[in-house]
C-alpha cells in the first residue's frame, strides 16, 4: 500500500501528542477567559457562582479552568464538600492574576476618570513671528470658527527652540521654515516666497533698471539677528560671490525692519511673506530671486509623532488632502 503523506497540520499534532513539543490547550485561545474564570470561582467559592457572574454556562467555566491547569502543568483548584480553593500553586496564580483582572475590569471607569480632568482639547504649534503674524492670521480664524472648542496655544519660537520644543513632544508640530532638515524630523514646504529688496520709496537703486549684488555693497543692510536664516542666507550668497557687504542694523521683527528702511536708515532683503499692498506704496521694492533662493515654509513633524485628530485638522487647512500622501508622515519617509 502507498505510503500516505502527512499533512503539515498533523505532523505538528502528532509532535505534539507525541511528546516533542510543549501541547496548548488554550480554550478558545483566551489566557484573559481563563483567567477572569479563575479568578472568579475563588473568589466566589462555587463554580456555578462564578458562572453567574461572567454571565457563562458553568460547563463553559469548567473548560476554561482546565485548560487553564493544563496549559500552566499544576493542580490550581480542589473541592472541599461544596465549595471550591485554591491549591498552594492557586493561591499563588490568584495573587498574581486578581490585580490584573481587577485592573482591566475597571479600566473603563478609570478611562472615564482620567479623562475627565484632562479638560477641553488643546492643540501646540511651533512657529516663528513671521509665521504668527503673516502666514497664519487666515488659517487660525478658519481653525476657531470649525473648532471654538480647542485651546490654540501658538508657541512663539523660532530655530533651535523650536526643535526643541518638537522633539520633547511639547508641541504637536510646527509651522515655518526650514533650510536643514534633521533626519528625525519630516519637513513638508507648502508656500513658497521670493526674496525682495526694500528701500526707501526715492532709493538710487529703485531707478535702475537691473540691479546687481554689487550694486547693494555700498549701502548698509538692514537684517534680522544672525542666528535667523535669512541673515544665513545673505552671507551666504554675497560670500559665494565675492561681493562685499556690510550690515548697518541687526533688528528682529519684519515689521520694525520695514520701519526702518522707510524712515531711511538702510535698505533689506526680506522675504516674500511680510510684504503687502501697504508696504509697497511705502517702499521701494525689488524682486531678487535671480540671486538668492525662494523661501519655504511648511509644517514640520517629528518623525513618528502621534497626531491627534485636532492637529490634523489643522494641518487639513493648511493644505487639504497633505495626509493621503504616506510617504510624508510615514515614520519611514526619507527627506528629499
Amino acid at each position: 500500500m502507498a505510503k500516505t503523506e502527512q499533512k503539515p497540520a498533523s505532523r505538528a499534532r502528532a509532535k505534539a501528542l507525541s511528546g516533542t513539543a510543549t501541547p496548548r490547550y488554550y480554550y478558545k485561545g483566551n489566557r484573559l477567559k481563563q483567567l477572569r474564570a479563575f479568578c472568579y470561582t475563588v473568589k466566589f467559592g462555587t463554580l456555578s457562582r462564578a458562572a453567574e457572574a461572567l454571565f457563562l454556562s458553568q460547563p463553559s467555566v469548567s473548560l476554561q479552568l482546565g485548560a487553564l491547569e493544563q496549559e500552566l502543568g499544576a493542580p490550581l483548584l480542589e473541592r472541599r464538600r461544596r465549595r471550591v480553593t485554591p491549591t498552594a500553586q492557586g493561591q499563588v496564580l490568584y495573587d498574581l492574576a486578581r490585580p490584573l483582572i481587577e485592573g482591566f475590569e475597571g479600566i473603563d471607569e478609570a478611562f472615564r476618570a482620567r479623562t475627565d480632568r484632562l479638560g477641553p482639547p488643546g492643540l501646540d504649534i511651533a512657529c516663528g513671528n513671521a509665521t504668527i503674524q503673516y502666514l497664519l492670521p487666515d488659517m487660525v480664524a478658519a481653525f476657531r470658527a470649525r473648532h471654538p472648542e480647542i485651546h490654540l496655544n501658538l508657541a512663539n519660537v523660532t530655530g533651535t527652540d523650536g526643535l526643541a520644543l518638537l522633539r520633547s513632544d511639547e508641541v504637536d508640530f510646527a509651522v515655518g521654515s526650514m533650510l536643514d532638515v534633521p533626519n528625525d524630523l519630516s519637513y513638508e514646504p507648502l508656500y513658497h516666497f521670493d526674496p525682495l529688496l526694500i528701500t526707501p520709496p526715492e532709493h538710487p537703486l529703485m531707478q535702475k533698471s537691473v540691479i546687481t549684488l554689487e550694486d547693494l555693497s555700498p549701502y548698509g543692510l538692514i537684517l534680522p539677528p544672525k542666528r535667523l536664516t535669512t541673515y544665513r542666507l545673505v552671507d551666504l550668497v554675497f560670500q559665494k560671490r565675492n561681493v562685499p557687504y556690510h550690515v548697518a542694523i541687526e533688528v528682529g521683527g519684519w515689521e520694525v525692519i520695514k520701519q526702518y528702511v522707510a524712515m531711511g536708515l538702510g535698505i533689506s532683503i526680506v522675504t516674500g511673506i511680510c510684504i503687502g499692498e501697504a508696504d509697497r506704496a511705502r517702499l521701494g521694492v525689488r524682486n531678487l530671486r535671480q540671486y538668492f533662493p525662494q523661501r519655504s515654509y511648511g509644517v514640520v513633524l517629528r518623525k513618528g509623532k502621534y497626531l491627534s485628530a485636532e492637529a490634523r485638522a489643522f494641518i487639513d487647512l493648511i493644505r487639504p488632502g497633505l495626509f493621503t500622501r504616506r510617504d510624508w508622515f510615514d515614520p519611514g519617509h526619507s527627506e528629499r
